[in-house]
């Protein structure tokens, strides 16, 4: 004899009670790991210094972390989408309390994980060094369970932006790791995502009826985005970095090697020219067009393009050759090293003055950053691979990039 269907109402009972059980076992994790949770940003923070270097040499390894990272804010994301869902069919959702210890979680996770690469990529005699701080802050803040409650439960629009500023870092560091997209590309992203997930935030904290809080959010919007954009320059471009520059007024092309010493006074510099040599560190399979931007008197003189490569412990060398110095040189001079974007990877200065002892000494000496970006942990490593090099080892000609002509500076970089 057949059993009769199961009804509606005998469906929804069983849903209701799966649902049910899978909250109290979410309940039960979250006391659980209440003692627990100031284990987590340290744990989070150790992930991103592994996947920040380990991107290098195990690459695979650094992608699946970014990729957890992605999983988790998916979940956090529908959250609040599936609990409405089911709010509205009268099931059960998870307590107040509970959805924000987990968002607590997340937004720690990102925090601390996101925190190695802003740390070892901010210039910090920049701009960036803000951005940096805010983020840093934004951490500290994230463990401080009275103001992140407080914060959730009575300033929900803060709340929101708080939530947003967590999606466009996620964004910016995570996609070149796991997609290989250049800084430009992965800032655009980063930015709508924030534009979207801002939405929230000025909902909140528009007031009047709904058409009029839509028409003044949506025009807003386009100036957020406007001021997100003319901004990036403060942003660090959070997967490349300068591992050593120098100055100097020849080169060793075989050996890509800065040679021989001048002091940069307005009599000198046209009959040598000048290298800006800089070594940049960048993920295995990413590709970018970056730029030597030469600065006299902090006015644009020359904006030279150089493709990199990532993969290479060292860093990916590139050099420009300047050689048609203004009649008058002598000041303040630097040369900025941007990505496409607009975002600054580093910088160097010097100064050309007639008197010797104030010129700068243009020795070719290769300088290493300060900090964690001078110190090569990824030669620490475990199964790292030893490469032979040769100070005589040079790249096909057709795999050097060159613009020479009398009154243009030369480009140039390698390709290994």
């Amino acid at each position: 004899m057949n059993s009769p269907a199961p009804t509606a109402s005998t469906l929804h009972s069983g849903l209701s009670s799966r649902l049910t059980r899978l909250q109290v076992r979410i309940e039960q994790w979250v006391t659980f790991l209440r003692p627990w949770r100031w284990l987590w940003p340290p744990m989070a923070f150790a992930a991103g210094l592994g996947s920040f270097f380990l991107v290098e040499r195990q690459q695979w390894l650094g992608a699946m972390l970014a990729i957890g990272m992605m999983v988790a804010w998916l979940l956090l994301l529908s959250e609040s989408l599936i609990g409405r869902m089911l709010s509205r069919r009268g099931h059960a959702t998870l307590p107040k309390g509970v959805t924000t210890f987990i968002a607590q979680m997340i937004h720690q996770e990102t925090l601390f994980f996101c925190l190695p690469f802003l740390l070892v990529t901010t210039v910090w005699s920049s701009g960036q060094a803000l951005f940096t701080l805010l983020l840093l802050g934004m951490a500290v803040f994230s463990i401080i369970d009275p103001l992140y409650y407080k914060l959730a439960e009575r300033a929900r629009w803060l709340y929101f932006a708080f939530h947003a500023q967590c999606v466009f870092l996620v964004v910016l560091v995570t996609l070149p790791i796991m997609f290989h997209l250049t800084t430009g590309t992965s800032l655009k992203l980063a930015l709508a995502a924030m534009v979207v997930f801002s939405l929230p935030s000025l909902l909140h904290l528009l007031s009047g009826s709904t058409l009029k809080r839509w028409v003044i959010m949506l025009a807003l919007l386009p100036l957020l985005a406007g001021a997100g954009w003319q901004g990036r320059i403060w942003v660090p471009p959070a997967t490349l970095w300068i591992t050593a520059t120098a100055l100097s007024p020849g080169f060793d092309v075989p050996a890509r090697q800065p040679r021989e010493s001048v002091r940069l006074t307005p009599s000198a510099l046209p009959a040598t020219g000048l290298y800006a040599y800089t070594s940049i560190r960048a993920p295995r399979g990413l590709k970018e067009q970056i730029f030597h931007v030469w600065r006299h008197d902090g006015e644009i003189i020359d904006r030279i393009p150089l493709e990199i490569k990532g993969g290479r412990d060292e860093g990916y060398r590139a050099w420009s050759h300047k050689q048609n110095f203004p009649e008058a040189p002598a000041g303040t001079w630097r040369v900025d090293v941007m990505t496409d974007s607009g975002q600054r990877i580093g910088v160097l200065r010097f100064r050309v003055d007639a008197d010797e002892a104030k010129a700068t000494l243009a020795d070719g000496g290769i300088d290493s950053p300060l900090g964690l970006a001078g110190i090569a942990l990824h030669k620490l490593l475990p199964g790292r691979e030893t490469v032979a090099t040769s100070p005589v080892e040079t790249a096909p000609p057709d795999q050097q990039s060159e613009q020479r002509s009398n009154d243009k500076p030369a480009a140039e970089s390698e390709n290994e």
